[in-house]
Protein backbone atom coordinates (compact mmCIF):
# COMPACT_ATOMS: atom_id res chain seq x y z
CA UNK A 1 0.00 0.00 0.00
CA UNK A 2 3.05 2.42 1.24
CA UNK A 3 4.67 1.96 -2.08
CA UNK A 4 1.49 2.35 -4.40
CA UNK A 5 1.15 5.55 -2.78
CA UNK A 6 4.46 6.47 -3.06
CA UNK A 7 4.49 5.61 -6.80
CA UNK A 8 1.53 7.54 -7.15
CA UNK A 9 2.38 10.89 -5.50
CA UNK A 10 5.95 10.33 -7.75
CA UNK A 11 3.84 10.22 -10.98
CA UNK A 12 1.97 13.09 -9.98
CA UNK A 13 4.99 15.12 -9.34
CA UNK A 14 6.47 13.90 -12.88
CA UNK A 15 3.08 14.95 -14.24
CA UNK A 16 2.71 18.26 -12.46
CA UNK A 17 6.59 19.18 -14.03
CA UNK A 18 5.50 18.45 -17.43
CA UNK A 19 2.55 20.35 -16.91
CA UNK A 20 4.43 23.30 -15.57
CA UNK A 21 7.07 23.18 -18.34
CA UNK A 22 4.99 23.18 -21.09
CA UNK A 23 2.18 26.41 -19.46
CA UNK A 24 5.14 28.90 -18.82
CA UNK A 25 4.27 32.60 -18.60
CA UNK A 26 3.45 34.51 -21.85
CA UNK A 27 3.77 38.64 -22.45
CA UNK A 28 0.44 40.41 -22.25
CA UNK A 29 -1.61 41.41 -25.33
CA UNK A 30 0.09 44.76 -26.49
CA UNK A 31 -3.29 47.04 -26.08
CA UNK A 32 -2.92 46.11 -22.41
CA UNK A 33 -2.50 49.35 -20.56
CA UNK A 34 -1.97 49.68 -16.49
CA UNK A 35 -0.98 51.83 -14.33
CA UNK A 36 1.68 50.53 -12.70
CA UNK A 37 4.83 48.21 -13.99
CA UNK A 38 6.40 46.47 -11.80
CA UNK A 39 9.43 44.42 -13.36
CA UNK A 40 11.44 41.92 -10.99
CA UNK A 41 14.97 41.81 -11.17
CA UNK A 42 16.68 38.51 -11.81
CA UNK A 43 16.68 37.75 -15.27
CA UNK A 44 17.57 38.98 -18.56
CA UNK A 45 14.92 41.51 -20.45
CA UNK A 46 12.79 41.68 -17.61
CA UNK A 47 13.78 45.74 -17.24
CA UNK A 48 14.25 46.69 -21.30
CA UNK A 49 10.26 45.40 -21.37
CA UNK A 50 9.26 47.55 -18.77
CA UNK A 51 10.77 50.47 -19.70
CA UNK A 52 9.17 49.66 -23.74
CA UNK A 53 5.74 49.37 -21.78
CA UNK A 54 6.40 52.76 -19.93
CA UNK A 55 8.13 54.71 -23.40
CA UNK A 56 4.79 53.33 -25.05
CA UNK A 57 2.26 55.01 -22.56
CA UNK A 58 1.17 51.53 -21.65
CA UNK A 59 1.88 52.21 -17.69
CA UNK A 60 2.34 55.54 -15.96
CA UNK A 61 4.95 54.48 -13.18
CA UNK A 62 7.64 51.68 -12.92
CA UNK A 63 9.21 49.91 -10.19
CA UNK A 64 12.37 47.92 -10.26
CA UNK A 65 11.84 45.56 -6.89
CA UNK A 66 14.99 44.25 -5.93
CA UNK A 67 17.31 46.24 -7.62
CA UNK A 68 20.70 46.30 -5.89
CA UNK A 69 20.99 49.35 -3.40
CA UNK A 70 24.10 50.30 -4.71
CA UNK A 71 22.45 50.84 -8.52
CA UNK A 72 21.70 54.09 -9.27
CA UNK A 73 19.14 56.01 -11.69
CA UNK A 74 22.37 56.99 -13.83
CA UNK A 75 23.34 53.51 -14.27
CA UNK A 76 20.37 51.81 -15.32
CA UNK A 77 20.63 55.47 -18.09
CA UNK A 78 23.82 53.57 -18.62
CA UNK A 79 22.60 50.37 -19.58
CA UNK A 80 19.49 51.17 -21.18
CA UNK A 81 21.95 53.49 -23.45
CA UNK A 82 19.59 56.65 -23.10
CA UNK A 83 16.15 56.77 -21.47
CA UNK A 84 17.32 59.62 -19.16
CA UNK A 85 14.23 61.60 -18.86
CA UNK A 86 12.24 58.34 -19.02
CA UNK A 87 14.17 57.13 -16.24
CA UNK A 88 14.20 60.09 -14.14
CA UNK A 89 10.67 60.98 -14.38
CA UNK A 90 8.89 57.57 -13.93
CA UNK A 91 11.10 54.73 -12.91
CA UNK A 92 11.70 54.03 -8.73
CA UNK A 93 14.83 51.62 -7.97
CA UNK A 94 13.29 49.23 -4.89
CA UNK A 95 15.82 47.78 -3.24
CA UNK A 96 14.14 46.35 -0.09
CA UNK A 97 13.51 43.25 -1.51
CA UNK A 98 15.36 40.15 -2.13
CA UNK A 99 13.04 37.21 -3.30
CA UNK A 100 9.98 37.11 -5.18
CA UNK A 101 8.01 36.82 -1.57
CA UNK A 102 9.43 40.33 -0.44
CA UNK A 103 9.07 41.82 -4.18
CA UNK A 104 5.65 41.18 -4.14
CA UNK A 105 5.50 43.12 -0.40
CA UNK A 106 7.42 45.92 -1.83
CA UNK A 107 5.57 46.08 -4.86
CA UNK A 108 2.22 46.27 -2.42
CA UNK A 109 3.54 48.95 -0.61
CA UNK A 110 4.46 51.33 -3.45
CA UNK A 111 1.41 50.68 -4.96
CA UNK A 112 -0.30 51.61 -2.06
CA UNK A 113 1.70 54.96 -1.53
CA UNK A 114 0.40 55.75 -4.85
CA UNK A 115 -3.06 54.65 -5.48
CA UNK A 116 -2.85 52.48 -7.98
CA UNK A 117 -5.72 49.72 -8.77
CA UNK A 118 -3.81 47.91 -11.94
CA UNK A 119 0.24 46.80 -12.55
CA UNK A 120 1.80 44.70 -14.80
CA UNK A 121 4.20 41.98 -13.51
CA UNK A 122 6.87 41.68 -15.60
CA UNK A 123 9.41 38.67 -15.09
CA UNK A 124 10.76 35.34 -17.05
CA UNK A 125 7.88 33.14 -18.48
CA UNK A 126 9.81 29.89 -15.87
CA UNK A 127 9.11 32.46 -13.00
CA UNK A 128 5.60 34.11 -13.66
CA UNK A 129 3.65 31.48 -12.42
CA UNK A 130 5.15 31.77 -8.24
CA UNK A 131 5.73 35.69 -9.01
CA UNK A 132 2.06 35.61 -9.92
CA UNK A 133 1.15 33.55 -6.95
CA UNK A 134 3.29 35.76 -4.87
CA UNK A 135 1.69 39.13 -6.05
CA UNK A 136 -1.85 37.72 -5.63
CA UNK A 137 -1.60 36.57 -2.00
CA UNK A 138 -0.07 40.23 -1.24
CA UNK A 139 -2.98 42.46 -3.40
CA UNK A 140 -6.30 42.94 -2.96
CA UNK A 141 -8.83 41.57 -5.01
CA UNK A 142 -10.12 45.07 -6.14
CA UNK A 143 -6.12 45.09 -7.50
CA UNK A 144 -5.85 43.90 -11.34
CA UNK A 145 -2.51 41.98 -11.85
CA UNK A 146 -1.56 41.64 -15.21
CA UNK A 147 1.27 38.71 -16.13
CA UNK A 148 4.00 39.84 -18.87
CA UNK A 149 6.28 37.53 -19.30
CA UNK A 150 9.65 38.01 -20.98
CA UNK A 151 10.05 34.65 -22.98
CA UNK A 152 13.13 33.15 -22.56
CA UNK A 153 14.93 29.76 -23.28
CA UNK A 154 15.17 28.10 -19.51
CA UNK A 155 17.32 24.81 -19.01
CA UNK A 156 15.94 21.61 -17.28
CA UNK A 157 17.73 22.65 -14.29
CA UNK A 158 15.74 26.55 -13.83
CA UNK A 159 12.70 25.16 -14.69
CA UNK A 160 13.07 22.46 -12.22
CA UNK A 161 14.16 24.17 -9.01
CA UNK A 162 11.36 26.43 -10.04
CA UNK A 163 9.25 23.89 -10.40
CA UNK A 164 9.92 23.12 -6.66
CA UNK A 165 10.34 26.54 -5.18
CA UNK A 166 6.77 27.06 -6.79
CA UNK A 167 5.67 23.39 -5.19
CA UNK A 168 7.50 23.95 -1.86
CA UNK A 169 5.55 27.67 -1.90
CA UNK A 170 2.19 26.32 -2.31
CA UNK A 171 2.48 23.68 0.27
CA UNK A 172 3.99 26.32 2.99
CA UNK A 173 1.18 28.41 2.20
CA UNK A 174 -1.56 25.45 3.09
CA UNK A 175 0.36 24.32 5.96
CA UNK A 176 0.86 27.42 7.46
CA UNK A 177 4.36 27.77 7.64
Amino acid sequence: MIVRLGSLLIILYGLGFVLFSVTLGTPAPAAVRTEAIVAITGGEGRIEQGIAILAEERGKRMLIAGADPAVTKRDLVRRLGGKRRLVDCCVDLGSESVDTRSNAEEARRWVERRGYRSIRLITSDWHMRRASYEFRRQFDKDVTIVPDAVRSEPRFVTLFGEYNKYILRRLAVWLDI
